[in-house]
């Protein structure tokens, strides 16, 4: 979900800030004077007359420099970051803040959702609990929505969009051949394993990028980051659950009915042409079909989540859906402009319905967002389409955490290079449980 670059502005430093980078703003960072930069010691808490900094990465320019447009009695810095999925620098950054005593941004778009894992740990500890602070926004937002955010009783993050998997499908290539559109996970794949029969070519879903796991094994209940505490998760690729979304893809791989690339793979927008159906984030509609892959207006719609034969209700995964933070190193006025910030980036539809181009995850402007959305006439069925991103939402599978090991990296590194080789799904599925099991050990979980 790109979006154009920073242009500089006010008190704006443009580009990628890196460790160096970062280091060197400590000054203009919030923080403190205490040497271990104790995230909720009173006495560390800084407040600098007002004056924050944000930290987004290049798609959340935009709201940003909306938030300073609305607000131009706030004095704001923005610092664009490295926006890359699954990267540890920013970790480090975080723990070379915390050994100064001082550094850290005022408020935060996460890169990757998994930070909050690290952002609100013990041992780094940045993250706010906003559940007394911004009561008001988070009732707005869905129970599942916010799921993530909510860290052993307490609200760590604001989310800005809801990414969770709705059911795409080609409304027109399904017309034009008679076929009925699945309503069960089964379905779905005997249907994809009688179109690639029928239609060499056509695809019904991508297997290659670091969200297939949500896709696939989060939708089924498969627990692979079930935390149970900070120091504790259930990790068991043999559950049942697991095993039915790998037989369902096993399924669709070895008829070639799914892909092996990932949706952000350079090839991806010529072979998403072919896509005739696949479980799929909201956002997919605009930044995948629209805008990316150009698939032409009037084709793509979207229904509500398959269900598990057996089940009586649909289950689905989420795919992204990022995350802002606030800085527990702040208080006073700093601290107020830094809420007016999150307030403004989650809820405000100068930019969650003018700029933003996922669902967004604060529910009292998603109505507003379908409208505007709608304008482009892009969907064959508009009102369905809406209507099921918005049901979507409290069918994504619960008990799945952000964790401080990364799933969808694991799988990017295990299953997607066996697949694009030709090899079959079952020869890489142990080299994935293992590898899991590893990182999350090494992170120092203790796995059951």
């Amino acid at each position: 979900m790109k979006s154009p670059g920073a242009r500089l502005g006010k008190k704006r430093a443009a580009g990628a800030v890196s460790l160096l980078a970062a280091l060197s703003l400590l000054a203009a960072c919030g923080g403190g004077d205490g040497d271990g930069g104790g995230a909720s010691a009173a006495d560390s808490q800084t407040d600098s007359g007002g004056a924050i900094t944000v930290w987004v990465d290049p798609p959340r320019v935009p709201a940003a420099e909306a938030f300073e447009k609305a607000h131009p009695d706030i004095d704001i810095t923005i610092n664009q970051i490295d926006g890359t999925v699954g990267g540890k620098s920013l970790q480090q950054q975080f723990a070379q803040f915390n050994q100064a005593g001082k550094g850290w941004p005022d408020a935060i778009f996460f890169p990757s959702n998994d930070d909050i894992a690290w952002a609100s740990g013990a041992q780094i500890d940045y993250a706010a609990d906003l559940t007394e602070l911004l009561p008001d926004v988070i009732e707005g937002y869905d129970e599942a929505v916010i799921a993530p955010c909510a860290i052993d009783g307490e609200i760590r993050c604001l989310r800005n969009d809801a990414a969770p998997d709705v059911f795409w499908y080609n409304a027109k290539f399904f017309e034009q051949n008679g076929y009925e559109v699945p309503t069960t996970w089964e379905e779905y794949g005997d249907l994809a394993v009688q179109i690639a029969e029928e239609h060499p070519g056509k695809i019904s879903g991508f297997t290659g990028d670091a969200y297939a796991p949500d896709r696939y094994l989060w939708a089924s209940g498969c627990p692979t980051n079930a935390r149970q505490s900070e120091t504790e998760v259930v990790i068991d690729l043999d559950d049942p659950t697991c095993v039915r979304a790998k037989d369902l893809l096993t399924t669709m791989v070895e008829a070639d009915a799914a892909s092996p690339l990932g949706i952000f793979d350079a090839d991806a927008a010529s072979v998403g042409k072919d896509l005739v159906m696949s479980p799929g984030a909201a956002w997919w509609g605009d930044y995948l079909f629209r805008t990316t892959w150009k698939i032409p207006a009037g084709e793509m719609t979207a229904v509500e989540p398959l269900a598990w034969e057996g089940e009586d209700s649909p289950s689905t995964g989420n795919e992204g859906g990022g995350l802002w933070g606030v800085s527990s190193h702040i208080k006073g006025k700093q601290l107020e402009n830094t809420l007016e910030f999150a307030r403004f980036v989650a809820t405000d539809p100068a930019w969650q319905v003018e700029l933003s181009t996922g669902l967004p995850a604060y529910g009292p402007v998603q109505g507003a967002w379908a409208e505007k959305q709608a304008e482009a006439k892009y969907f064959a069925d508009n009102d369905t389409t809406f209507e099921a991103m918005k049901a979507a939402i409290s069918h994504v599978k619960p008990d799945h955490a952000y964790m401080l090991y990364n799933t969808g990296s694991v799988w990017t590194e295990t299953i997607a290079p066996a697949l694009v080789d030709g090899q079959p799904l079952d020869a890489a599925w142990s080299d994935f449980g293992t590898e899991l099991l590893n990182q999350a050990k090494a992170m120092g979980y203790t796995v059951k």
